[in-house]
């Protein structure tokens, strides 16, 4: 997958997420967030895990979504060798902003934790059981002489 392709897949995600998710929505419309620097994010993310890195679709679109949420997240520089490209469009903040009652971000905020819920659901369903560590044996100390 070329950065091109792999930057319009992110696009596409937080695209169709916007779309169907209010509280999103205005996040990913943060004047202070770009698509690029998303990527970048990302990028960075996956080669803190080394350099034979995979990850499921969930874990990279969890990271994007998680690149908009959050105001003060540290983006990794990338190597010189590694850059994501700049031939799709960045993400415009939407002309007129989400007016949302209280009632709508109580229904938006509901749906994403339980998509949240999901989401980390599956992935837990898809990494093996670890072995429970053996707890070593606690042994008491006597106080009779």
């Amino acid at each position: 997958m070329s950065n091109n392709d792999f930057k319009q897949a992110i696009k596409s995600y937080l695209d169709k997420r916007a779309k169907t998710d209010k509280l999103f929505a205005v996040v990913y419309a943060k004047a202070n967030k770009n698509l690029t620097e998303c990527c970048s994010y990302i990028m960075g993310e996956a080669k803190k895990r080394g350099n034979a890195v995979c990850m499921s679709d969930e874990e990279v679109f969890g990271l994007a979504v998680h690149y908009y949420d959050e105001d003060n997240i540290k983006v990794n520089k990338l190597p010189a060798n590694v850059k994501a490209s700049t031939s799709v469009p960045e993400a415009k903040p939407v002309s007129k902003p989400v007016k949302l009652t209280e009632e709508d971000k109580k229904i938006a905020r509901e749906e994403a934790i339980k998509r949240l819920a999901e989401e980390q659901y599956a992935l837990l369903k898809k990494k093996p059981s670890k072995a429970k560590k053996e707890s070593p044996e606690v042994q008491q100390m006597s106080l009779s002489f």
